[in-house]
């Protein structure tokens, strides 16, 4: 469970950096992980971002300050995090409807929101009646031509994936003929972080190449290192494949004998996809190494 032992290290790196600003970069290296690899499981294991949950958390010690203490607002909001008692009360009001002055007054602590504390039967109170299992197989290097973008995932207060990666589809197949000595079939999508400290990702909409040829213009060639893969399948219409994401990262992934080896991820398309049919089957492959 070394994946849940890391988790909780950088959960115990904010609780101990609650009244500092803290980079979510921090955290992860905190934890031994990149940065996306730390949010893609910390997203799906529980359903918010890492930044809103260092908020919560603020929040939470905040709550606990109004009603334990002496301190002003004031200095609880700047050890919140916020410049002024102006924007810390603005922000307590919207999320929940009434001032820290109020709540202070009412000394209610059931607004409290607590640490979690990741272990086996909190994961598998998450994940009781998932029993999916991948194949395991060795996939030799391939070289890649495509269309390329920039995004932010689900696992990122910026997500902008609805926006960037349907366009980017629409204009490569309408492209993929352009495409020399291409191995028809299967296209794929690669999934990479955009580097070790950013939440930002690189995706490419591409297809195999047998050997080099002139690129399209606007396309890009990458190449996939062979590696053992853990593909698993996915059913239904593509924009739910997060739910099958969410799965490999917080379930299968945390309990298995493997360990992500940080390289691509790859979404395949092969002849049973269909973007929009309940009959579509499509995999989401992840590398792997024995840990």
């Amino acid at each position: 469970m070394l994946y849940l032992r890391q988790i909780q290290e950088g959960i115990d790196f904010i609780e101990a950096h609650l009244e500092s600003d803290i980079e979510p970069a921090e955290v992860a290296r905190a934890a031994g992980m990149s940065q996306w690899h730390f949010q893609r499981i910390f997203k799906a294991l529980t359903n918010e971002t890492l930044k809103t949950y260092i908020r919560s958390r603020r929040f939470a010690k905040a709550l606990e300050q109004l009603t334990s203490t002496r301190l002003s607002v004031l200095d609880i909001a700047l050890a919140a995090g916020y410049e002024t008692q102006e924007s810390f009360t603005r922000a307590f009001r919207d999320c929940f409807r009434i001032t820290p002055s109020q709540y202070r007054k009412m000394g209610n602590r059931s607004l409290f929101v607590r640490k979690i504390r990741f272990d086996q039967s909190y994961l598998a109170h998450l994940h009781h009646n998932i029993s999916l299992a991948p194949d395991i197989l060795e996939h030799r290097a391939m070289r890649m031509v495509g269309l390329p973008t920039d995004y932010y995932g689900v696992d990122s207060e910026k997500n902008n994936l609805g926006k960037r990666l349907p366009p980017l589809w629409a204009q490569f197949m309408v492209r993929v003929g352009e495409i020399a000595n291409r191995v028809p079939g299967t296209c794929y999508g690669v999934v990479a972080p955009a580097g070790p400290d950013t939440e930002k990702l690189l995706y490419l909409a591409c297809i195999e190449v047998k050997s080099p040829g002139t690129v399209p213009p606007g396309m890009v060639t990458m190449e996939i290192p062979a590696s053992t893969y853990a593909r698993f399948t996915h059913r239904g219409p593509a924009q739910n494949v997060d739910a099958t994401v969410n799965y490999v990262y917080s379930s299968w992934l945390l309990s298995a004998s493997h360990t992500h080896t940080l390289g691509p991820d790859l979404e395949i398309y092969g002849a049973q996809y269909h973007p929009t049919s309940d009959d579509s089957v499509m995999q989401y492959a992840i590398p792997i190494a024995h840990s």
